[in-house]
């Protein structure tokens, strides 16, 4: 796993600027591109809680706005010790640009698994299925 060290740090730098005061759960990600370029993002909650966004959302929103819509890894970790998943919203949106990358997770002890995005989402929803 030490091809995605530098990833999972930027996911922990990140993190540390989630915007979290009711759940206090932080998340930071750490997206990187089919150029290896890096896009960070954390989570933000809002008194509305549907108006919050999660920190793998957060990074993906970054890059697309930017002209980058394609990926090859994303790292997430959080202020929890366990593993952190992404939602099922963050697994469609990562699914739109990402069909065969790998998500990496890091658990407080700097433990790492890596996951096919295919292995968490099996059959995507996306824009082929839309098409036909």
């Amino acid at each position: 796993m030490e091809k995605y060290k530098e990833l999972v740090a930027k996911a922990r730098e990140a993190m540390e600027y989630a915007y979290v005061p009711y759940s206090k759960f932080k998340v930071g990600a750490a997206l990187l591109t089919e150029d290896d370029k890096i896009y960070t993002g954390c989570n933000v909650e809002n008194a509305s809680f549907g108006a919050t966004n999660c920190a793998e959302r957060t990074a993906i929103f970054k890059a697309v706005s930017e002209g980058v819509t394609h990926f090859k890894a994303i790292a997430i970790v959080s202020s929890s010790t366990d593993f952190t998943y992404p939602c099922g919203i963050c697994r469609q949106v990562i699914g739109e640009f990402m069909k065969q990358g790998e998500i990496i997770l890091e658990n407080a002890e700097g433990e790492i698994k890596v996951y096919a995005f295919n292995d968490l989402l099996p059959h995507h929803f996306g824009q082929e299925e839309l098409n036909k």
